[in-house]
């Protein structure tokens, strides 16, 4: 009798991927497998079938040749099955499977080493600078209370003189298997709890952990333009790791402190300016604030509260990159307060003066009150 395709067997297709055909083969291993299926003889030539074909599929050089000649390029009985299926232990199915054994356990493979030595935690830490600091950048010194490695085991967790053995349950691999039926099932070992080490002779300064808790101070350069929310890596500066693994980082997060005269916002930076309602009126010269020293800005006359005027150029320049920010200067005209009598008896001279062309003179507050008169009347 012909034998079957191979692809047909599995049920895949000639385009199928090395993953397609072990989730195939997978499938048909759980379906027909003997243990599953005691004295049928049809599941356990399916089986064989399948085992067979997934042989040939899965090596790389078989299915070219198979591709090119079909049975013949492959011999007969390729898959080097033969003999009874029933002998044949189920986590052998998945052996060469790692990915697809993985799928089922939980693990990368049927003896995928595990070291005992653990990576230590990364850290966060919130740095306030000024916004003078933010803008040009700065070097700072903190203090960082961690877990260091001990020195006194050089992080191992092994008192001096000694070192940490295998396990003898898992031979390091930290996880020992179990068979259950036809199921392999894998988990923790216990006896060294998934480290693959078992330290006979803790360390008396550590406790067998390798490391303790220190504190340490660091330098770290603050680059010019950092804003609140940017963070810092420094690799290596976290939680030294557990007997010996290597250290976890340490991210340090600024945080900008808020600043007397400027709001920051992306690469702007918002001030308020008050003036006088004289210089607002008839225009003048005022001293402003930048971060790199003092500048004259002009006042025209007339201006009126809230009147934005913008100085390009003399924002932030980002650490981020792009070009510098601008500094916006809001207006804000300032009411005389605490007169004396002489000061209001000459500002109502100024008033009945203005009074006599309103429009002219207050145009916003003359069209205000056509408005109001519109309003009022309408509610007659």
């Amino acid at each position: 009798m012909a034998k079957k395709d191979y692809y047909e067997t599995l049920g895949v297709n000639k385009s199928a991927t090395e993953v397609e055909i072990k989730k195939a083969f997978r499938r048909l291993a759980m379906k027909y497998h003997p243990d599953r299926n005691p004295d049928d003889k049809d599941a356990e030539h399916k089986f064989k079938e399948a085992k067979e074909a997934y042989d040939v599929l899965s090596d790389s050089q078989k299915r070219a040749a198979y591709d090119q000649f079909g049975h013949a390029g492959v011999g007969q009985g390729a898959g080097g099955f033969g003999g009874s299926a029933s002998g044949f232990n189920f986590e052998d199915i998945f052996g060469d499977m790692g990915d697809v054994f993985g799928d089922i356990f939980g693990g990368r493979g049927r003896r995928g080493g595990q070291s005992y030595a653990q990576a230590g935690a990364d850290m966060g830490y919130r740095l306030t600078i000024t916004l003078e600091e933010a803008v040009k950048g700065i070097t700072k010194k903190i203090n960082v209370e961690t877990l260091g490695k001990c020195d006194a085991c050089n992080g191992t967790g092994a008192k001096k003189g000694t070192a940490p053995k295998t396990c003898p349950d898992c031979e390091g691999s930290g996880q020992v298997y179990l068979q259950q039926g036809f199921f392999t099932v894998q988990q923790t070992c216990p006896n060294c709890h998934g480290r693959g080490k078992i330290i006979s002779d803790p360390c008396t300064q550590c406790h067998g952990q390798g490391r303790k808790q220190r504190s340490k101070t660091l330098s770290i350069k603050i680059p010019a333009g950092v804003d609140t929310g940017d963070r810092i890596r420094l690799a290596g500066e976290g939680e030294a790791g557990l007997q010996g693994g290597p250290a976890g980082d340490l991210y340090v997060e600024v945080q900008v402190k808020p600043h007397k005269i400027f709001m920051r916002k992306d690469n702007d930076l918002y001030c308020e300016i008050p003036v006088s309602f004289v210089m607002a009126a008839i225009g003048g010269e005022i001293e402003i604030p930048t971060l790199d020293g003092k500048l004259k800005l002009k006042i025209p006359a007339e201006t009126q509260t809230n009147k934005l005027f913008r100085l390009r150029g003399k924002g932030i320049k980002s650490v981020h990159g792009g070009s510098k920010g601008d500094i916006l200067c809001r207006v804000i005209v300032e009411t005389p307060v605490k007169l004396t009598k002489k000061q209001k008896e000459l500002i109502e001279e100024l008033d009945k003066s203005l009074l006599e062309d309103k429009i002219k003179h207050s145009p916003k507050s003359g069209s205000w009150l056509d408005n109001l008169k519109i309003f009022f009347e309408g509610l007659k």
